[in-house]
């Protein structure tokens, strides 16, 4: 019977994944970063990472998932939690339905029960294709659920971020979610167990401002924008030239605000190995 639950789990974040995918139709994909093109085929094989520059192509929820977690052991949690209106923001509504129809998801937050080779664990991920994955008063409250269900069952904790950060459209109530997350990650660490903070391009705003910041190891995509203003919103401010590369993967790698940049094609394998490692330290 589990095999059978574990073959539809599988098949059902395959169908979704593949409904997530960015890269561009057609036989040749052109490449943002360095103009170059390459075979769809070649930037496929590689996860949306493109093969002449290293350029990361932005990538769905579930098709990030499906990049990390082991087959079969997809259990999405809360996959219902609606977006919501609360301040009867002019238009608000209509650009919700229209990312809904464009993405197929309820909200900018996918998170779900899984495992990493063999070690099992709760993971989410923001997607950016929904309103810039702007964290909302239901995004918060997805993040802060799937801390607590980790919390609650003692698994490691392993949060994705792509945000332009809080969503304007519900002010305070999105604000609050920082804090909100942030308390949530101080009672699960209490607990002694193990969160992982992974931030892609781009992880700005609130977000950075909370729970993309608490990990225990911070991991990020090369080439990732992690701040919390923007670069050009700084420069505007204090009227100096920024150095090359400010705020990106690298930069933020080497001046102590990311443990290790890690390459989408190695991600997995190093989320394996470091969760081994904490079970193996006997901290869950």
């Amino acid at each position: 019977m589990n095999s059978i639950f574990a073959k539809r789990r599988a098949r059902l974040l395959a169908m979704k994944a593949i409904r997530d995918n960015y890269v561009p139709s057609g036989r040749l994909v052109s490449c943002p970063h360095c103009g170059q093109e390459s075979e769809r085929k070649a930037v496929a094989q590689g996860l949306s990472v493109c093969p002449k520059c290293g350029y990361h192509f932005p990538i769905g929820a579930y098709y990030r998932l499906s990049t990390i977690l082991d087959p079969g052991s997809f259990r999405e949690l809360h996959e219902k939690l609606p977006a919501g209106d609360p301040l009867s923001f002019p238009g608000y509504r209509e650009k919700l339905s229209a990312a809904q129809r464009k993405t197929g998801l309820t909200e900018a937050a996918i998170t779900a029960a899984g495992a990493i080779g063999g070690c099992k664990c709760v993971v989410g991920v923001l997607d950016s294709r929904f309103l810039m994955g702007s964290m909302s008063a239901a995004v918060g409250e997805k993040i802060t659920l799937a801390i607590e269900y980790a919390a609650k069952n003692k698994l490691p904790l392993v949060l994705f971020a792509a945000s332009g950060g809080a969503r304007m459209q519900e002010g305070i109530l999105s604000l609050m979610q920082m804090a909100k997350t942030s308390a949530a990650l101080a009672r699960f660490s209490a607990k002694g167990l193990l969160y992982i903070s992974v931030l892609t391009e781009p992880t700005t705003g609130g977000v950075t401002a909370s729970f993309a910041s608490l990990g225990d190891i911070i991991l990020a995509e090369p080439g990732a924008l992690i701040g919390f203003a923007g670069p050009r919103v700084i420069q505007q401010t204090i009227g100096q030239t920024l150095p090359e590369g400010f705020q990106r993967a690298e930069f933020q790698e080497k001046h102590g605000f990311v443990d290790a940049v890690v390459p989408r094609t190695e991600m997995r394998d190093t989320l394996s190995q470091l969760l081994r490692l904490h079970q193996r330290g006997g901290l869950s």
